[in-house]
């Protein structure tokens, strides 16, 4: 690292924060943070186990009642300053988030400013949590409900967005009145401690943000999910461990939001403008290097243009530059580490023993760091591997269709329901398509659809809850009602 990187990551909090204070592991456990384009270590951080697990549910608990008591204008106060800074330090925290996860500085400084939305879009919801009072039926009763905070609530985080998956559930909790424990992903720790380090710059009291570092997210969640004081689990992350916490949750019936693993396809009907479609394309597939639960993985053009469309899509992806993110002139980073270059490999490799083509890339690239070459193929059979599981690489697969009907039966054909997206110039088969496809989302005719305004949720296996939008804070609030009986 350079030195003004090295000071950046110097200044980083590296310990664990519990209680308002920054503060070593047992016996100074430690574990390394790598950066993915080189695998040179970049930090040695507090490597938690059960009892700092426990400490922090303690801290947030006692933090629970007097944060609950505080107004919600002071809590929208603390999110807006918290705002407020990291845009202020949208640069050094945009090469940190490069460092720890190597997606390009241009994407990274793009992830800053929508983490920073959350804080900002909470802090004015913190004064709009509402109630209702009115008349029953018969007439005998007034009927009054409020909304109060569910409680000291656990929030695990994914490694591919690690400063913005922090604050769209941090802000939503705390505009609530929720005491938090965050658990970063152990591949990218350092965007969390520096946003925890934020808050508590903003002013947020001892207790209330509580973060835990570990090598061991097993033995740190069992411990806490297995104590009657948490009353709240948000998790991100893969199906299969989101059916393992929701099980381990049922003992004390936890309230739970999943987000989980996403298969998008994206649908170019023949009416679609080509260049809107692969420009759609290229941003809902190359973001993040393809490591997102909303990247587009099932690409499905019509026959009649799908040839044009795959040709367009190739020539867009092989001018992308390939290498370390911290040069402003690359385009494409590396994976996130050996397992993700090992899965996207052997993807590839079952789709062309299935008779795929390469259309461009297709395989691993240098010896150094984590990288895999933007790649299209076409002609893949829908019982490939690829056509059901999650890519999670930067890998465009085309498949061909032949009516509407068909495009929704193969986008509804998998167990994922996150997003889909749609390029058309009709509307009337946009609003068709919206009710036909089977997810929590839909992008028409753009490739993004993520917003700290709107409720980011999918269905069937891809989980339950909403993050963002109106509907976010209400995954932490609880309804309470009151009968009055005015004689």
């Amino acid at each position: 690292m350079n030195s003004n990187a090295v000071s950046l990551v110097a200044a980083v909090p590296k310990g664990l924060l519990i209680g308002g204070e920054w503060s070593a592991a047992a016996n100074g456990a430690e574990f390394p943070v790598e950066n993915p384009a080189n695998s040179e270590v970049v930090a040695m951080v507090a490597d938690a186990g059960r009892e700092e697990a426990l400490a922090a549910l303690e801290a947030a608990s006692y933090a629970q009642a007097s944060w609950t008591k505080t107004s919600p204008r002071s809590r929208g106060e603390i999110l807006r300053a918290a705002f407020e800074e990291i845009m202020r330090r949208q640069e050094e925290l945009s090469l940190l988030m490069t460092l720890e996860m190597g997606k390009p500085l241009a994407e990274s400084r793009g992830e800053v400013a929508y983490a920073a939305e959350f804080l900002r879009w909470f802090s004015e919801e913190a004064v709009r949590i509402s109630g209702d009072f009115y008349t029953s039926p018969d007439g005998t009763t007034r009927i009054l409900t409020s909304r109060v905070p569910v409680g000291p609530s656990y929030l695990i985080t994914p490694w591919n967005f690690p400063l913005a998956m922090g604050a769209r559930k941090m802000g939503p909790a705390l505009a609530a009145g929720c005491t938090v424990i965050l658990k970063p992903a152990e591949q990218t720790p350092l965007c969390s401690l520096a946003l925890a380090d934020i808050l508590v710059g903003a002013g947020v009291p001892a207790g209330v943000v509580n973060v835990i570092t570990t090598s061991n997210p097993v033995a740190v969640t069992d411990a806490l999910v297995g104590d009657p004081r948490l009353r709240k689990l948000s998790f991100t992350g893969s199906t299969e461990v989101g059916r393992e916490l929701m099980a381990k949750s049922s003992r004390h019936l936890l309230r739970l939001s999943m987000e989980l693993g996403g298969n998008a396809p994206l649908i170019v009907f023949e009416d679609a403008d080509l260049d809107k479609a692969v420009s759609g394309a290229m941003l809902a597939k190359m973001r993040n290097m393809g490591e997102a639960c909303t990247a587009a993985n099932r690409i499905m053009a019509h026959r009649s243009i799908a040839g044009e469309f795959s040709r367009r899509l190739g020539e867009r992806m092989a001018a992308l530059r390939l290498g370390d993110g911290t040069d402003p002139a690359v385009d494409v980073g590396p994976l996130i580490d050996q397992a993700a270059v090992s899965k996207v490999t052997e993807l590839m490799a079952d789709a062309l023993g299935h008779g795929a083509e390469v259309v461009v890339g297709g395989s691993r690239v240098g010896d150094s760091g984590y990288f895999f070459a933007p790649t299209v193929i076409k002609g893949v059979p829908r019982h490939s591997r690829m056509f059901s599981e999650e890519i999670f690489g930067p890998i465009a697969p085309v498949y061909e269709f032949d009516s509407d009907d068909e495009a929704y039966e193969m986008a509804n054909s998998t167990s994922y329901g996150l997003v889909a997206y749609i390029f058309t110039e009709s509307f009337s088969r946009a609003h068709r398509s919206i009710e036909a496809l089977d997810t929590g989302m839909v992008g028409v005719n753009q490739g993004f659809v993520s917003n700290a305004a709107a409720p980011f949720g999918g269905v069937k296996h891809s989980g339950f809850g909403r993050e963002g939008g109106f509907e976010g804070i209400h995954e932490y609030l609880t309804v309470k009602y009151a009968a009055l009986n005015l004689g």
